[in-house]
C-alpha cells in the first residue's frame, strides 16, 4: 500500500504533444518548461501545472466601423492563434501571461486584441479596398495582431476576412454608378 501511494505521488509527469509541463519549486531558478514531453517532479517541494498548446479558433466581429471614407461597414474574420510551444522563450512569456487561467480567458485576450487591430485596419482603408483585395486586409490584419500578440506569448497561425456588411448598400451604389 505504502508503495502504491509513493508511485502515485513521486516521479515522472508526462503531457501529450498538445500541451506544456510548467515545473517550478526547489532546483530550478525559473521554471521547467517541457512542452510535450515529461519532467520528474519531487512531490511536496515542486510544482507542476499544464498550459494547453492547442490552436484556438476565434471568430473576430467588427460591427458598424467606419472605414477612411467615413461609410460604415461590418466585417467577420476568423483567426487561428496557440501559444508557441516551441519557442522557449515565447512559452515562459504565455506561461507569466496565462498559467492557471481557463482557456476561455486566453481567448478572450486574443479576441479583444484582433478585434482592435481589425477595426483600425478597416478604419485605414476604403471600401473598395476590403471589397476588392481581401488579402491586402486580411494580410495587415495578420501581420499588425501578430506582433502584438507575440509579446503575449500567442502565435496567430491564419487570419481569413470571412464576411464584409454594407448595411447601407453604399458599395452596391457606387458600383451601379460607375458602371
Amino acid at each position: 500500500m505504502f508503495f502504491c501511494v509513493i508511485k502515485m505521488t513521486w516521479g515522472f509527469v508526462t503531457c501529450g504533444p498538445n500541451e506544456a509541463l510548467v515545473v517550478s519549486g526547489c532546483c530550478y531558478n525559473k521554471p521547467l518548461l517541457v512542452p510535450g514531453g515529461r519532467a520528474f517532479v519531487w512531490p511536496w517541494i515542486q510544482s507542476v501545472q499544464r498550459i494547453s498548446l492547442n490552436t484556438m479558433t476565434l471568430q473576430v466581429e467588427s460591427p458598424t466601423v467606419y472605414t477612411s471614407q467615413g461609410v460604415p461597414i461590418s466585417v467577420t474574420g476568423i483567426a487561428q492563434v496557440k501559444i508557441q510551444g516551441q519557442n522557449e522563450e515565447m512559452l515562459l512569456t504565455a506561461c507569466e501571461q496565462f498559467l492557471g487561467k481557463p482557456e476561455h480567458e486566453i481567448q478572450l485576450i486574443a479576441l479583444v486584441t484582433l478585434e482592435g487591430h481589425q477595426r483600425a485596419i478597416m478604419g485605414s482603408m476604403t471600401v473598395e479596398e476590403i471589397y476588392k483585395d481581401r488579402k491586402k486586409f486580411s494580410k495587415q490584419v495578420f501581420e499588425v495582431a501578430s506582433s502584438d500578440l507575440v509579446n503575449m506569448g500567442i502565435t496567430v497561425v491564419s487570419y481569413t476576412l470571412k464576411d464584409i456588411r454594407d448595411e447601407e448598400l453604399w458599395y452596391a451604389v457606387a458600383d451601379k454608378c460607375k458602371s
